[in-house]
């Protein structure tokens, strides 16, 4: 028996015949133009459906019809991108340091390279723009601890420090109080002193003290005034950048059992355009020398 048709009385439009507490449901169909799109898009999706790759299976995935595989056009752009570049990098690769600072184009180039390849290899230490962070070196300052030319900051990313690398930079600050080259009371006393060069001590007779013991077992490495000396890799002690901590306790720390930083060698890892490039990108970044 079919159903009768009900429909409200206010707006004349054909209830579903639910009714909660007096209020009833009523029957009105979406609008077509709606319904259109909504049929359009699933045809669309089965039209995307059999073109392009979809569904996988056992070891394998429908390649659709058009046999379109995103990992071949990165592929294809990727080689664009490298003939586009052949000539600029060719011309990296054949310019010395001094050439590609001089020449505003491929000064442009490096540096742009330069960044990049610094976010992807280096920034994990020394911080994005070279900030530095615990126990890694600031690259954004002029305290450059193996020098900041071109050429230093070149030997330094090619070779690293204190890896296994022959070429490696190497250098490594005696274990004064581990070793007993030095007691307890002469380490405190030479920390003093060291607190001094940046005007931070509070015991003048412990300055007078250690004084002797650094002009006698720490000169030859940072200097005669705490200076450093980069061909050693030896940091300046009279400026306001501590690498390990810059407090009387930390100084102490260091001395007493020093911590020897590593950093790997890059020139089996990057090519010679890369290394330049981030050469030219760490030279600016702290104005270079």
């Amino acid at each position: 028996m079919p159903t009768k048709v009900e429909k409200d009385a206010v707006t004349g439009q054909e209830t579903t015949g639910h009714e909660w507490d007096g209020i009833k449901e009523l029957n009105t169909p979406l609008p077509k133009w709606w319904l259109y799109v909504l049929y359009a898009t699933i045809a669309f999706s089965v039209l995307w459906w059999l073109l392009y790759p979809s569904w996988p299976y056992g070891s394998g995935y429908l390649s659709g019809l058009l046999g379109y595989s995103q990992r071949m056009a990165l592929e294809g752009d990727l080689a664009e991108a490298e003939a586009e570049r052949a000539g600029v990098v060719s011309r990296l690769a054949a310019a010395d340091l001094e050439q590609i600072a001089d020449d505003p184009e491929l000064m442009s180039v490096a540096f742009a390279g330069g960044q990049a390849a610094f976010a992807d290899n280096c920034a994990p230490c020394h911080g994005l723009g070279g900030a530095g962070q615990a126990h890694y070196p600031t690259l954004a300052d002029d305290a450059w601890i193996w020098g900041g030319t071109l050429d230093a900051i070149h030997q330094t990313i090619l070779y690293g420090i204190r890896n296994e690398n022959p070429d490696s930079r190497f250098n490594e600050m005696p274990r004064f109080g581990v070793d007993q080259l030095l007691d307890r009371g002469q380490i405190e006393d030479v920390a003093e002193y060291v607190l001094s060069l940046s005007g931070h001590a509070e015991d003048p007779e412990a300055v007078d003290r250690g004084a002797t013991i650094f002009a006698e077992q720490c000169s030859a490495c940072h200097g005669e005034q705490g200076e450093g000396l980069q061909d050693l890799g030896a940091p300046a002690l009279n400026d306001e950048i501590w690498l390990y901590g810059g407090t009387r306790e930390e100084i102490i720390a260091q001395i007493w059992n020093p911590q020897q930083g590593v950093m790997p060698p890059w020139v089996n890892r990057l090519d010679e355009p890369t290394i330049k490039s981030l050469v030219v990108y760490v030279h600016s970044l702290g104005g270079g020398q």
